[in-house]
Protein backbone atom coordinates (compact mmCIF):
# COMPACT_ATOMS: atom_id res chain seq x y z
CA UNK A 1 0.00 0.00 0.00
CA UNK A 2 2.51 2.47 0.69
CA UNK A 3 3.95 1.88 -2.79
CA UNK A 4 0.96 2.59 -4.22
CA UNK A 5 0.43 5.78 -2.30
CA UNK A 6 3.99 6.97 -3.87
CA UNK A 7 2.98 6.31 -6.93
CA UNK A 8 -0.14 7.94 -6.96
CA UNK A 9 1.44 10.89 -5.74
CA UNK A 10 4.21 10.89 -8.30
CA UNK A 11 1.48 10.59 -10.92
CA UNK A 12 -0.35 13.78 -9.58
CA UNK A 13 2.65 15.79 -9.27
CA UNK A 14 3.27 14.92 -13.01
CA UNK A 15 -0.13 15.78 -14.46
CA UNK A 16 0.35 19.00 -12.50
CA UNK A 17 3.47 19.95 -13.81
CA UNK A 18 2.24 19.00 -17.17
CA UNK A 19 -0.82 20.62 -17.02
CA UNK A 20 0.69 23.85 -15.90
CA UNK A 21 3.38 23.83 -18.07
CA UNK A 22 1.79 23.30 -21.19
CA UNK A 23 -0.79 26.25 -20.47
CA UNK A 24 2.21 28.39 -19.39
CA UNK A 25 3.93 27.32 -22.68
CA UNK A 26 1.13 27.67 -24.80
CA UNK A 27 0.43 31.11 -23.64
CA UNK A 28 3.78 32.77 -23.57
CA UNK A 29 6.07 30.60 -25.22
CA UNK A 30 8.99 28.22 -23.93
CA UNK A 31 11.31 31.34 -23.32
CA UNK A 32 8.95 33.32 -21.64
CA UNK A 33 8.62 30.95 -18.62
CA UNK A 34 10.52 30.33 -15.87
CA UNK A 35 10.93 26.96 -13.76
CA UNK A 36 10.07 28.83 -11.10
CA UNK A 37 6.58 29.97 -12.68
CA UNK A 38 5.87 26.51 -13.05
CA UNK A 39 6.38 25.19 -10.33
CA UNK A 40 3.98 27.61 -8.61
CA UNK A 41 1.47 27.15 -10.79
CA UNK A 42 1.10 23.68 -10.47
CA UNK A 43 1.38 23.73 -6.93
CA UNK A 44 4.99 21.29 -6.44
CA UNK A 45 8.43 22.05 -5.16
CA UNK A 46 11.31 22.74 -7.51
CA UNK A 47 13.08 19.49 -6.56
CA UNK A 48 9.89 17.58 -7.79
CA UNK A 49 10.71 19.45 -11.25
CA UNK A 50 13.85 18.04 -11.36
CA UNK A 51 13.17 14.60 -10.06
CA UNK A 52 10.59 13.66 -12.81
CA UNK A 53 12.03 15.60 -15.40
CA UNK A 54 15.23 17.19 -14.92
CA UNK A 55 14.71 20.42 -15.76
CA UNK A 56 12.31 23.12 -18.10
CA UNK A 57 13.56 21.38 -20.74
CA UNK A 58 12.48 17.96 -20.09
CA UNK A 59 8.90 19.31 -18.66
CA UNK A 60 8.40 20.85 -22.44
CA UNK A 61 9.64 17.60 -24.27
CA UNK A 62 7.22 15.91 -22.13
CA UNK A 63 4.35 18.66 -23.20
CA UNK A 64 5.46 18.25 -26.99
CA UNK A 65 5.34 14.75 -26.73
CA UNK A 66 1.44 14.90 -25.29
CA UNK A 67 0.54 17.05 -28.03
CA UNK A 68 2.04 15.42 -30.72
CA UNK A 69 0.13 12.44 -29.68
CA UNK A 70 -3.05 13.54 -29.29
CA UNK A 71 -2.61 15.58 -32.63
CA UNK A 72 -1.91 12.14 -34.24
CA UNK A 73 -4.66 10.45 -32.47
CA UNK A 74 -7.40 13.09 -33.76
CA UNK A 75 -5.92 12.56 -37.63
CA UNK A 76 -6.07 8.93 -37.04
CA UNK A 77 -9.84 9.09 -35.62
CA UNK A 78 -10.88 11.93 -38.56
CA UNK A 79 -9.14 9.28 -40.99
CA UNK A 80 -10.82 6.08 -39.73
CA UNK A 81 -14.64 8.15 -38.89
CA UNK A 82 -14.38 8.28 -42.67
CA UNK A 83 -13.16 4.82 -44.12
CA UNK A 84 -15.80 3.00 -42.00
CA UNK A 85 -18.09 5.18 -43.71
CA UNK A 86 -17.55 4.29 -47.19
CA UNK A 87 -17.12 1.62 -49.48
CA UNK A 88 -13.84 -0.57 -48.62
CA UNK A 89 -13.35 -1.55 -52.27
CA UNK A 90 -13.73 1.84 -54.09
CA UNK A 91 -9.75 3.17 -54.68
CA UNK A 92 -11.17 6.28 -54.27
CA UNK A 93 -11.18 5.94 -50.52
CA UNK A 94 -7.80 5.90 -50.26
CA UNK A 95 -7.52 9.25 -51.76
CA UNK A 96 -10.27 10.67 -49.70
CA UNK A 97 -8.42 9.47 -46.44
CA UNK A 98 -5.49 11.01 -47.53
CA UNK A 99 -7.38 14.28 -48.27
CA UNK A 100 -9.62 13.99 -44.49
CA UNK A 101 -6.17 13.64 -42.98
CA UNK A 102 -3.90 15.96 -44.40
CA UNK A 103 -7.28 18.40 -43.64
CA UNK A 104 -7.20 17.71 -39.94
CA UNK A 105 -3.46 18.05 -39.69
CA UNK A 106 -4.04 21.59 -40.77
CA UNK A 107 -6.82 22.63 -39.13
CA UNK A 108 -4.82 21.50 -35.82
CA UNK A 109 -2.10 23.18 -36.86
CA UNK A 110 -3.57 26.56 -36.62
CA UNK A 111 -4.56 26.05 -33.22
CA UNK A 112 -2.56 29.01 -30.70
CA UNK A 113 -1.03 25.97 -28.41
CA UNK A 114 0.22 23.85 -31.58
CA UNK A 115 1.20 26.63 -33.01
CA UNK A 116 3.15 27.75 -30.44
CA UNK A 117 4.60 24.54 -28.66
CA UNK A 118 4.97 22.24 -31.62
CA UNK A 119 5.66 24.88 -34.86
CA UNK A 120 7.19 27.67 -33.11
CA UNK A 121 9.14 26.49 -30.17
CA UNK A 122 9.28 22.83 -30.92
CA UNK A 123 12.48 22.76 -33.22
CA UNK A 124 14.04 25.73 -31.05
CA UNK A 125 14.10 23.59 -27.79
CA UNK A 126 15.34 20.44 -29.76
CA UNK A 127 16.68 21.46 -32.28
CA UNK A 128 15.99 20.49 -36.14
CA UNK A 129 17.04 17.11 -36.45
CA UNK A 130 15.84 15.93 -32.92
CA UNK A 131 12.27 17.61 -33.28
CA UNK A 132 11.73 16.21 -37.43
CA UNK A 133 12.89 12.70 -35.33
CA UNK A 134 9.54 13.79 -33.20
CA UNK A 135 7.55 14.44 -35.97
CA UNK A 136 8.24 10.78 -38.04
CA UNK A 137 7.78 8.79 -34.76
CA UNK A 138 4.09 10.17 -34.79
CA UNK A 139 3.01 11.10 -37.93
CA UNK A 140 5.25 8.79 -39.95
CA UNK A 141 3.76 4.92 -39.46
CA UNK A 142 0.30 6.74 -40.08
CA UNK A 143 1.48 7.77 -43.16
CA UNK A 144 3.04 4.60 -44.35
CA UNK A 145 -0.17 2.42 -43.63
CA UNK A 146 -1.99 4.91 -45.98
CA UNK A 147 0.29 4.63 -48.78
CA UNK A 148 0.14 0.73 -48.38
CA UNK A 149 -3.45 1.07 -48.93
CA UNK A 150 -3.14 2.68 -51.87
CA UNK A 151 -0.58 0.40 -53.36
CA UNK A 152 -3.29 -2.81 -52.58
CA UNK A 153 -5.43 -0.80 -54.10
CA UNK A 154 -3.39 -0.60 -57.35
CA UNK A 155 -3.29 3.52 -56.71
CA UNK A 156 0.78 3.33 -56.97
CA UNK A 157 2.80 1.34 -58.94
CA UNK A 158 4.19 -1.59 -57.90
CA UNK A 159 7.91 -1.83 -56.61
CA UNK A 160 7.43 2.01 -55.49
CA UNK A 161 9.87 2.49 -52.16
CA UNK A 162 7.45 3.35 -49.95
CA UNK A 163 9.05 4.23 -46.71
CA UNK A 164 11.20 6.75 -48.59
CA UNK A 165 7.88 8.18 -50.33
CA UNK A 166 6.26 8.35 -46.38
CA UNK A 167 9.64 10.43 -45.36
CA UNK A 168 9.42 12.60 -48.42
CA UNK A 169 5.25 13.28 -47.75
CA UNK A 170 5.95 13.68 -43.71
CA UNK A 171 8.78 16.55 -44.52
CA UNK A 172 6.11 18.49 -47.04
CA UNK A 173 2.84 17.60 -44.38
CA UNK A 174 5.12 19.14 -41.51
CA UNK A 175 6.47 21.98 -43.72
CA UNK A 176 2.57 22.76 -44.92
CA UNK A 177 1.69 22.66 -40.83
CA UNK A 178 4.45 25.22 -40.29
CA UNK A 179 3.48 27.71 -43.32
CA UNK A 180 0.12 27.22 -41.43
CA UNK A 181 0.75 27.80 -38.14
CA UNK A 182 3.37 31.04 -38.82
CA UNK A 183 0.66 32.75 -41.97
CA UNK A 184 -0.81 36.07 -41.00
CA UNK A 185 -3.75 34.46 -42.72
CA UNK A 186 -4.27 31.00 -41.34
CA UNK A 187 -7.45 29.98 -43.06
CA UNK A 188 -6.80 30.79 -46.46
CA UNK A 189 -2.64 29.58 -45.50
CA UNK A 190 -4.73 26.09 -44.58
CA UNK A 191 -6.48 26.33 -47.95
CA UNK A 192 -3.56 26.67 -50.13
CA UNK A 193 -1.51 24.45 -48.31
CA UNK A 194 -4.22 21.61 -48.88
CA UNK A 195 -4.79 21.99 -52.30
CA UNK A 196 -0.78 21.84 -52.73
CA UNK A 197 -0.45 18.66 -50.28
CA UNK A 198 -3.30 17.19 -52.36
CA UNK A 199 -1.43 18.31 -55.75
CA UNK A 200 1.74 16.10 -54.49
CA UNK A 201 0.03 13.46 -53.47
CA UNK A 202 -1.84 12.90 -56.64
CA UNK A 203 0.95 12.76 -58.53
CA UNK A 204 1.90 9.52 -56.81
CA UNK A 205 -1.31 7.74 -57.26
CA UNK A 206 -2.38 6.50 -60.53
CA UNK A 207 -5.84 5.01 -61.74
CA UNK A 208 -6.02 1.67 -60.93
CA UNK A 209 -5.83 -0.85 -63.08
CA UNK A 210 -8.82 -2.38 -64.87
CA UNK A 211 -9.55 -5.95 -63.45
Amino acid sequence: MPRRSQEDRSRTTRAALEQAGRRLFAERGYAGVSAEEIVTTAGVTRGALHHHYGDKRGLFVAVLEQVEAESTAEVAKAVEALADSMDQSDPQVTLAAMAVGLRTFLEISRRPEVARISMADGPAVLGWQAWRELEARYGLGMIVEQLEAAAAAGLIAPGAPLPVLAQLILSAITEAGMIVAHAEDPERAAAEAEQSLLLLVSGILRRPESP
